[in-house]
């Protein structure tokens, strides 16, 4: 199981914000969609990510003006980023370790595609139904 499943399975539609917008517009973006985090893109590079902890701790650090400000001043930067080559568990090990939400996957240099923790947790839960599933009708059939 690798990212490149997941993405086949969800798409590859990223939502991203240029580093030169406002944290107010980032936080607009993040309501509308109803997410939680959008990479960074800077000259079609994945520059960082914004994330609504991001939104948190500036919000407590700097008040209303931290809404002012550059996405690219209160961004996680740099973004930890996954191949699509990736595997599910290598993925959910290190946002885990790592403890992130969202994994911007880069191939060639480019953002294809953006996984949370959920898109991976669900992909696993799904493969282990279906695994067990088959052992289930293997059993009956023995």
């Amino acid at each position: 199981m690798t990212i490149a499943a997941i993405l086949e399975g969800k798409g590859h539609d990223v939502v991203s914000i240029d580093a030169a917008q406002s944290v107010a517009q980032a936080v607009s973006l993040l309501a509308e969609r109803r997410i939680g985090a959008v990479p960074v893109m800077r000259d079609g590079a994945v520059a960082g990510i914004f994330s609504e902890r991001d939104v948190i701790h500036h919000l407590a650090q700097d008040g209303a003006a931290a809404l002012d400000r550059q996405v690219a001043d209160v961004m996680t930067t740099p973004a930890i980023t996954v191949a699509p080559t990736e595997s599910v568990l290598a993925a959910l090990a290190l946002m885990t370790r790592r403890r992130i939400g969202h994994l911007p996957v880069v191939d060639d240099g480019g953002c294809i595609g953006l996984v949370s923790i959920g898109d991976l947790v669900k992909y696993r839960i799904e493969r282990i139904e279906a695994e067990a599933e088959a052992m289930r009708a293997y059993i009956q059939t023995a």
